[in-house]
């Protein structure tokens, strides 16, 4: 069993959570490994307990754009509680570590017949259509700065560790603009004491002042997973 636990799987009743997790297989997954295709069919649900997976559109006449993550605290293949078979987004390993991984066909005659289950994703359902129109107006309205800053502390929240393995170049492509942009933002925040960064290992000094220089949107999603969520 995985070392760290998934909050949508803990709060279940301990019935309702034993039956979900008859069904499920412990995995490893590894940095950068393609999990979902855009509009392929949904084949399997994740429930990451260690790692993060990246949500990212993109088109023919747009790069790549990062449009959410989900860690421990969520899942991936949502759209089946909506008996939806395939959505536009491919989703990647962007953190490595393990999750709990459950067919399709299986997962969905558990979801028919838990209703603590349907309840815990109708919820999680909500707070990811919120956090979607937050991530829109975050990438329309905000400073780079301040993205990178919510970014920072969003990885921050999901690794369970105040250290991970991020280039510059990366967190450029997932955001959507320019390296220069990044590397003058990330420099002014290791200058200020709050970020360390070398070959490719990015630390968290400072959280707190990290959190004073990221925008609203960072705030609102807490207060939105605490809202709606068990």
């Amino acid at each position: 069993m995985p070392s760290v636990t998934n909050n949508l799987i803990d709060t279940l009743p301990r019935s309702a959570r034993n039956r979900l997790l008859s069904i499920c297989e412990p995995v490893d997954l590894i940095s950068g490994h393609l999990v979902s295709g855009s509009d392929s069919l949904t084949r399997h649900v994740y429930f990451p307990t260690g790692s993060i997976l990246s949500l990212m559109t993109s088109s023919k006449d747009a790069p790549v754009l990062e449009v959410g993550m989900v860690g421990s605290e969520g899942m991936l293949g949502l759209q089946v509680v909506l008996a939806v078979g395939s959505v536009p987004l491919q989703a990647s390993v962007r953190g490595a570590g393990t999750a709990w991984r459950v067919a399709a066909e299986p997962f969905n005659r558990e979801l028919a017949g838990s209703r603590a289950l349907q309840q815990n994703l109708n919820c999680y359902l909500q707070v990811t259509l919120l956090q979607l129109s937050s991530e829109a107006r975050c990438v329309r309205f905000h400073q780079i700065s301040r993205r990178l800053a919510r970014w920072l502390l969003m990885t921050h929240d999901r690794t369970h560790a105040d250290s991970f393995n991020v280039t510059q170049a990366l967190i450029a492509h997932l955001m959507g603009v320019r390296r220069v942009g990044i590397a003058k933002a990330a420099g002014a925040f290791q200058r200020k004491g709050m970020i360390s960064y070398a070959r490719g290992v990015l630390t968290i000094v400072d959280r707190k002042a990290l959190e004073l220089e990221t925008c609203s949107c960072y705030e609102t999603a807490l207060k939105t997973y605490a809202r709606f969520m068990p």
